[in-house]
């Protein structure tokens, strides 16, 4: 059987290993070993804060819907319960945008949350 000399397939892998792990310190970016568990380490963190990135976002836009609804006397919860009764379908983020730029759309809520109000009356 002929012999297989693995230089360039393995210098290839080390290679891009060491060009991933550009810009750590000390021999997390130079040294093979090191550096592969570093930049699988990275790879670990950077899925887990793209997801914790978007648990952030959307806890932020509550805070800033509740706030600005708690000017009119009403809550996040309550703008919530009054939009799914009526089957009006918006994210947090949409919410968010309305009450951001249009704050002519405090109306369109103030008719909801009278409609509301004048059901259970």
């Amino acid at each position: 059987m002929v012999r297989v000399k693995r230089g360039v397939s393995c210098r290839f892998k080390h290679k891009k290993i060491t060009k991933l792990s550009k810009g750590y310190i000390n021999r997390r970016k130079n040294n093979f070993t090191i550096s592969k568990q570093a930049v699988i380490k990275s790879f670990i963190y950077s899925y887990r804060d793209r997801k914790n990135k978007k648990r952030f976002f959307k806890s932020c836009w509550i805070i800033f819907i509740n706030s600005f609804l708690r000017n009119y006397d009403f809550n996040y919860s309550f703008l919530m319960n009054c939009l799914n009764k009526y089957f009006i379908d918006f994210n947090k983020k949409s919410i968010f945008n309305i009450f951001l730029f249009n704050y002519d759309l405090i109306k369109f809520i103030n008719i909801i949350f009278f409609y509301y109000y004048y059901e259970y009356i």
